[in-house]
């Protein structure tokens, strides 16, 4: 379902990704429009699934992970390991915070956090490498991430 979406939807989105936490009031009061409308535009985006939720963003390195890397896994033998059995296999994998089936050089594309490069190397052998179908991987190491506001910001 396609939505027409006005210039205070489109505000109301930018200030949502931003901090999610602002209740409806305090967003109208931003923008200038009652609490109750302010609440009626979120719904409105939220039933046409253009608000497909909100999350919390946790940062890593406070919870002690200080590394991320980014793996391109390419499977041996795509015939013999299904898609499903690898992606159920990875995806128990407490480090693993990303999995995404890509097109290219890879079939996936992982995110890894790990607490030091040691603790990643442990997480490559013993979790990763022994995955079924895993053939080919390449890592590359997170040195510095931005946010990007996107298409809306």
């Amino acid at each position: 379902m396609s939505l027409d979406l006005d210039d205070f939807d489109r505000q109301l989105l930018r200030a949502l990704s931003r901090d999610s936490t602002q209740s409806a009031g305090a967003l109208g009061r931003k923008l200038g429009l009652s609490q109750p409308a302010t609440w009626r535009r979120i719904r409105r985006m939220q039933d046409a699934g253009v608000i497909a939720g909100r999350r919390v963003i946790v940062d890593p390195e406070a919870l002690g992970f200080g590394v991320t890397v980014f793996l391109g896994v390419k499977l041996a033998a795509k015939g013999r390991v299904s898609l499903e059995d690898f992606e159920r296999a990875v995806t128990a994998i407490p480090e693993v915070q990303l999995v995404q089936h890509v097109l290219g050089l890879f079939d996936y594309r992982l995110r890894v956090t790990a607490r030091d490069l040691p603790d990643f190397e442990r997480v490559l052998r013993r979790r990763i490498m022994t995955l079924p179908g895993v053939g080919q991987v390449e890592a590359n190491v997170l040195l510095n991430e931005e946010r990007r506001p996107g298409p809306l910001g």
